[in-house]
């Protein structure tokens, strides 16, 4: 599916200059602001790298400045091996740098994934550019922000006698937990922890558990091969996600569509809390259907017997160093709903917002 606006015209893109695309390494200032701001999302690092691109950029004409736009989103998605989740940012992004520079008209886009930008009136490009840019970090501060908005609706489903179980690390669940626990709901949480669980510290403890513990939650941790036991202990189960498609189905960490699928077999309710500016416009029938790199599957063999230690502490580094950041995606049949700062939606409403988004 096309990530640009088709019914908009564009004009003819020109070249990038060769000296600003060598100086400014955009993949490098995304991964950085991952690595060093752990509260960010990978949609909002994506435009924070586009913002901090355009500060730096020579560019003095709309034509070019689409062209820089355009050509190092392709460098940032080539440089990552998952490029669904920066995508949602990235055209976002695109999206609102072409419907303000091209109208030269207010735009109005919210903090629901649209960036306001106030009236103006006979700009040059230089103004408007400059203008862009401050309304464009309004925007991200915005979307920072939406993980709050969410706990706030989310915690509401949590009410005393409730156990939630969880696996995946996720921020925004780990922000509904701890309202919840502030506002002293007497709940109980399953957390997922093991090689596997991004949750999980070096030392395989649940991080989210040692949080919930300290504010006199009580949590139980659990490997993954527990989770058909457990899952009859729990109320509903709580997961985050990289992004939500069109079907409203997501995409996140290793293992969400076990739990899923275990939830839903159980009869428990599946909730998805996440951010709207994670919603984009891929429609996926399953994980094959998506462009990311990396398969559960390496089929080996051995052929002499001295090799068997050696093969099994390589498989178990493997394991570690590619499961830990694979994904998967659970299909929209298996969630009971999505929370978003906007409120609660069920899946199949996710194409009629990212239509609000977008159109």
């Amino acid at each position: 599916m096309s990530s640009g606006l088709t019914h908009m015209p564009t004009p003819p893109p020109e070249e990038v200059p060769e000296s600003f695309s060598s100086n400014f390494d955009i993949a490098s200032h995304y991964t950085n602001l991952l690595r060093t701001d752990h509260d960010i999302t990978k949609p909002v690092a994506a435009i924070e790298s586009l913002i901090a691109l355009l500060s730096a950029s020579p560019a003095s004409t709309i034509s070019e400045t689409l062209a820089l736009i355009e050509s190092s989103t392709a460098t940032l998605k080539k440089s990552v091996p998952n490029p669904i989740a920066l995508s949602a940012g990235t055209d976002l992004f695109q999206r609102y740098i072409i419907s303000t520079l091209q109208s030269g008209s207010p735009s109005n886009i919210g903090a629901n994934g649209k960036m306001p930008v106030e009236t103006r009136d006979g700009d040059d490009f230089a103004a408007t550019r400059a203008h862009l840019l401050a309304n464009s970090k309004t925007f991200v501060q915005r979307a920072k922000e939406a993980r709050r908005r969410i706990a706030n609706v989310a915690a509401r489903f949590i009410r005393d006698g409730t156990t939630i179980l969880t696996c995946g690390g996720s921020r925004v669940v780990a922000a509904v937990l701890k309202v919840a626990a502030d506002d002293k709901v007497d709940f109980r949480v399953i957390c997922v922890e093991g090689a596997l669980a991004k949750s999980s510290n070096s030392d395989g403890v649940c991080s989210l558990a040692r949080d919930l513990r300290r504010k006199l939650v009580p949590v139980a941790t659990i490997p993954f091969d527990a989770l058909a036991t457990a899952i009859s202990h729990a109320s509903f189960a709580m997961v985050g996600a990289e992004s939500v498609v069109e079907n409203g189905g997501v995409i996140s960490s290793l293992g969400t569509n076990q739990l899923g699928l275990l939830a839903k077999s159980a009869g428990k309710p599946f909730y998805v809390v996440t951010e709207s500016h994670k919603f984009v416009r891929v429609y996926p029938l399953g994980v094959e259907d998506l462009d990311i790199e990396g398969d559960v599957l390496d089929f080996e063999i051995v052929e002499d017997e001295d090799e068997d230690l050696e093969v099994e502490n390589e498989d178990k580094n493997k394991m570690k160093r590619a499961y830990g950041g694979m994904v998967d995606f659970t299909s929209p049949d298996l969630i009971t709903a999505l929370v978003t700062e906007s409120g609660v939606h069920s899946p199949n409403a996710v194409s009629e917002e990212l239509i609000k988004i977008w159109y």
